[in-house]
């Protein structure tokens, strides 16, 4: 079970690497546009991270502010992808900058909170 559990982490980890990796790549390239590799990490974060939040195997202590906290991240996280998709198709420009950089604040926002706290 133990194992397992460690898979599922090891998952979560990969769809903040792919959500950030993507959103990095663009900001390196200068595009500043929101992709369907931020939004598939974005998911895979999600599910795993609900899968994580249950207590699972038996005696983990889980913390509920912090497990609190990253999904009201990634709630928000979802909100400015999915305005930033929707504009993007729409007028066909880029994501406005505030909203690109957003979306890397608080991707690197929810591991951080992962790790340190």
């Amino acid at each position: 079970m133990d194992l397992l559990r460690d898979v599922v982490v090891l998952l979560h980890i990969v769809g903040f690497a792919v959500t950030f990796g993507a959103w990095v790549a663009e900001a390196a390239a200068a595009r500043f546009r929101a992709t369907r590799a931020m939004d598939y990490g974005l998911v895979l974060s999600l599910i795993t991270g609900l899968a994580l939040a249950a207590p699972w195997p038996a005696g983990i202590e889980l913390n509920y502010p912090k497990i609190g906290v990253k999904l009201v991240i990634l709630i928000v996280l979802g909100g400015v992808l999915g305005m930033g998709s929707a504009r993007q198709k729409r007028t066909g420009e880029p994501v406005p900058r505030p909203m690109f950089w957003s979306i890397g604040v608080l991707s690197f926002a929810a591991a951080a909170i992962a790790v340190l706290w």
